[in-house]
């Protein structure tokens, strides 16, 4: 592709804690098989932490001048993530009429019958699933109605497309989940699995950490994106918000 096709800036941003992560971690303490949640995992939405994160987030960019925030907002449908796009707006993060953008592509990995299973419920309650897993690697493994991080890749790749075709030498944010912002990485910077994976287990995205993408057209015949940060929290600490990197409230990403 030739640069000009390719966004100024792409900046992509897990989520905001959410009610499934603090779940998740109560579970994990009790030791329990099940994550308990009550709603779809679309429909989880924000802790008041999570709230008081996207805050920040927005409040960080908002000291920047009109012309270095972001001008395109992306987000999962999920609950969670639109709440994140929402408050970060509301909060000066960009223009206050700016229109979000909600892409089902950007959504969370889905997990099938492993939905709301913590890691030891897995083990314990899908013990086939859990060797095809050890077997497979967590990068190939597609539990029964679920993806595979390949899956989740597949379709991130056409998101890739569209933003190339339609918000060239724009400043786009997206605003979705861990396992979107990792094989989005996958796929910008042309890694294989095992860089990805040593990625992955270096660390949890922290929640509204900043993945920071810029345009360099001397990068390959063509230009392109060079990641310039991963997993910044600085937004959050300038404000004095707790930063917190739990898995989502189904198997998460590291589990």
């Amino acid at each position: 592709m030739r640069s000009a096709r390719w966004p100024r800036q792409l900046i992509i941003v897990r989520h905001g804690q959410s009610a499934g992560n603090v779940a998740r971690d109560a579970a994990d303490e009790a030791l329990a098989d099940r994550i308990a949640l009550t709603e779809r995992d679309a429909d989880v939405p924000l802790s008041h932490l999570g709230r008081e994160q996207a805050r920040a987030l927005g409040h960080w960019f908002a000291r920047e001048q009109p012309d270095q925030r972001p001008e395109i907002l992306l987000s999962s449908p999920y609950r969670r993530a639109c709440q994140s796009a929402q408050i970060f707006r509301d909060a000066g993060g960009c223009e206050a009429d700016e229109k979000i953008c909600f892409d089902e592509r950007l959504r969370e990995k889905e997990f099938g019958i492993l939905d709301g299973l913590t890691v030891s419920g897995i083990h314990n309650l899908e013990p086939q699933q859990a060797e095809f897993r050890r077997l497979l690697g967590k990068f190939y493994h597609r539990p029964p109605g679920g993806e595979s991080w390949c899956d989740v890749i597949l379709r991130l790749r056409s998101v890739m497309d569209t933003i190339s075709l339609h918000y060239a030498e724009r400043r786009v944010i997206i605003f979705t989940h861990q396992v979107v912002v990792l094989c989005l990485r996958y796929i910008i910077e042309g890694l294989n699995e095992a860089e990805i994976l040593a990625i992955d287990r270096a660390g949890d995205v922290a929640n509204c950490a900043i993945t920071d993408y810029r345009l360099d057209p001397g990068k390959g015949h063509d230009g392109g994106l060079v990641l310039q940060r991963y997993n910044v929290t600085a937004p959050l600490e300038r404000e004095d918000k707790p930063v917190t990197k739990e898995p989502d409230a189904i198997a998460g990403a590291r589990g």
